[in-house]
């Protein structure tokens, strides 16, 4: 009665892929610093897979069987170059002054304090005024 219920998975088939696109991924595992994780993963495949095809390269060339991998056309491949940055300088620090009068009953404290003191102008005045 349930069997009827429960639909049986579709069977995936196994991908195929052609020889150019394994010779080019194959090109860019040779590079050196290149990771075959890392074009595995940016070319959709298993690293294991991958890696196999790579060893199944290299077992070839040893052997002497007439194998070719030609790297990738000169215009895909581009040399790093260099970016041009400008770096702003740092602004000049403010000329001036704080000028602080705090009055306590009889008494007048006036303090003249440089604008490029601020931070510390302030920590001062805070303990000044507890």
């Amino acid at each position: 009665m349930y069997a009827q219920l429960v639909k049986a998975p579709k069977r995936q088939r196994r991908r195929r892929h052609a020889s150019e696109f394994k010779r080019q991924v194959i090109v860019a595992c040779l590079q050196p610093g290149i990771s075959i994780a890392a074009v595995a993963l940016a070319n959709g495949l298993n690293a294991n897979l991958l890696r196999r095809w790579v060893k199944e390269h290299r077992d070839a060339h040893e052997a002497g069987k007439d194998v070719e991998v030609v790297a990738p056309q000169a215009a895909a491949v581009r040399p790093p170059t260099l970016v041009p940055v400008t770096v702003a300088s740092p602004e000049a620090e403010p000329a001036g002054e704080i000028k602080v009068a705090i009055h306590r009953d009889q008494t007048v404290i006036e303090v003249s304090w440089p604008v490029s003191q601020a931070v510390i102008c302030a920590q001062w005045l805070r303990e000044v005024l507890r």
